[in-house]
């Protein structure tokens, strides 16, 4: 079922044509003025325009240079009893997508109705992978036989089959993107795209632009009409990273969408529809967020309807080995890859370790040692002095601390959490932590040029 636009100044044609479309289970709305129909065009989204070329007021070929003008792209079958080479080049020169010759039978409209609803659907997925390119990722699986990926992997099924929102919580590094690609390709979507967009990423107004799209000059470099994620994913799965870095105002219009599946364009008031199925991720208590005010509470319950908790490695440590081998053979895989084997020693080093990066420090330890490891086993005394350098202590309420340095960590978690909590504030930041504006940016510079520093050092390592 489509939605269908007819333009003919000649009421018996506009009833033949709508009892035609009808009879295909279209949803069928007709204009004898090309005035009327263009204001309609802007403010309702339809799938096909079906027009005349001669009317008066407006004709065809202005009807749909108007359409284009404004960044309209649907699809327009124009129909006249007048053609000529002149009019068909020319209707075709500005995006026409079909030309029909009156008389015309009932069968050639439909037709021409269904050829154009196809090719809006394979232009629609064509865009799709296009920006599903930017997102993709080297496919892996959910390794682990301990007993909380068993029943995780239980959980997941159930979910996948289901339709509603999912929010996928856990410590950074615990798998929750690949969680959330698991869940489309186990659903009836997965023949559908897979969009992915990271709500840190981009300012409130870019992001707002990423996931409903824009009309050509609604700001600023807005140079042509752009699809939004939710068009673009119609009909498939969209994964909102980070769904708690999202600004309160988007906040608002992302619950219009989930609730009524409805959204506008930035700088458009035509509503638009879309099916699609969210699954937001996050590493913070979002519960904790909606008492803190970070938070819409009616967003959270409407996102929160199936959740999957995700364990942190700590948890499944009987996993360690059954990922070490699965990391190693990747690396080993990879182009100018080794395969490496893992001495016997080595695993009861890996097995104490708190690994606060989760699997994806494992995957990033793996890596490491496939490349740096002189022989064929990783041994115990190689990755000895890589652990000891991360090795941390959990700390209530801090999370993961290192060692010899829990008074100096405890100090930037807090400083770093306060500054967070008055969204970057300084000058508040400061009079809540009791110290000078001057000393925190001191602080500040200080730990970013430790940071800087150390990552120097881990590039010089690993050339």
């Amino acid at each position: 079922m489509a939605r269908i636009c007819v333009v003919d100044d000649k009421a018996i044609l506009r009833e033949s044509l709508q009892a035609t479309l009808e009879r295909e289970d279209h949803v069928v709305t007709t204009f004898g003025d090309p005035v009327e129909a263009l204001a309609a065009l802007r403010q309702e989204a339809f799938d096909v325009v079906l027009s005349d070329l001669k009317m008066p007021r407006l004709d065809g070929i202005g009807l749909l240079r108007a359409l284009r003008e404004n960044g309209c792209d649907t699809p327009v079958v124009m129909m006249t009893a007048y053609a000529t080479v002149a009019t068909a080049v020319e209707a075709i020169k500005l995006g026409a997508f079909d030309y029909l010759q009156k008389p015309f039978e009932a069968d050639a409209i439909v037709v021409a109705i269904e050829r154009a609803l196809e090719h809006a659907r394979l232009r629609s997925e064509n865009e799709a992978l296009r920006t599903s390119l930017n997102d993709l990722r080297p496919r892996r699986t959910l390794v682990g036989s301990a007993r909380v990926m068993r029943e995780l992997r239980r959980q997941l099924d159930l979910v996948a089959a289901g339709q509603a929102t999912v929010l996928v919580t856990g410590e950074s590094g615990t798998g929750k993107e690949l969680v959330a690609s698991y869940l489309h390709a186990a659903s009836p979507r997965a023949a559908r795209p897979m969009l992915c967009l990271n709500c840190a990423a981009l300012s409130p107004h870019l992001l707002e632009s990423e996931l409903f799209g824009h009309e050509r000059g609604a700001f600023t470099g807005a140079e042509r009409t752009r699809k939004g994620r939710f068009e673009l994913a119609d009909g498939g799965t969209l994964l909102l990273d980070e769904i708690s870095e999202m600004a309160l105002p988007l906040q608002a219009k992302l619950l219009r969408v989930l609730q009524e599946g409805e959204f506008e364009r930035v700088g458009s008031s035509t509503t638009r529809r879309a099916d699609v199925r969210v699954i937001a991720t996050t590493n913070r208590n979002l519960a904790d967020w909606v008492t803190r005010g970070r938070f819409r509470e009616d967003l959270f319950y409407r996102l929160n309807v199936l959740p999957v908790a995700l364990p942190p490695l700590r948890e499944r440590v009987e996993d360690i080995p059954e990922l070490v081998e699965y990391f190693l053979q990747q690396a080993g895989s990879a182009p100018g890859g080794r395969m490496l084997r893992l001495a016997p020693t080595a695993l009861p080093v890996l097995m104490r370790y708190g690994w606060p990066g989760n699997v994806r420090e494992l995957e990033n330890f793996c890596q490491r040692a496939a490349t740096l490891c002189p022989g064929g086993v990783i041994t115990a005394e190689l990755i000895e002095p890589w652990l000891a350098s991360n090795r941390t202590v959990q700390v209530e309420g801090l999370g993961h601390l290192r060692e010899g340095r829990l008074l100096a960590d405890m100090e930037r978690q807090l400083v770093e959490r306060t500054l967070a909590r008055f969204n970057g504030h300084r000058v508040r930041t400061a009079k809540a932590l009791g110290m000078g504006v001057r000393t925190l940016g001191m602080k500040l510079k200080q730990w970013r040029e430790e940071d800087e520093s150390r990552q120097r050092t881990a590039v010089a390592c690993t050339n």
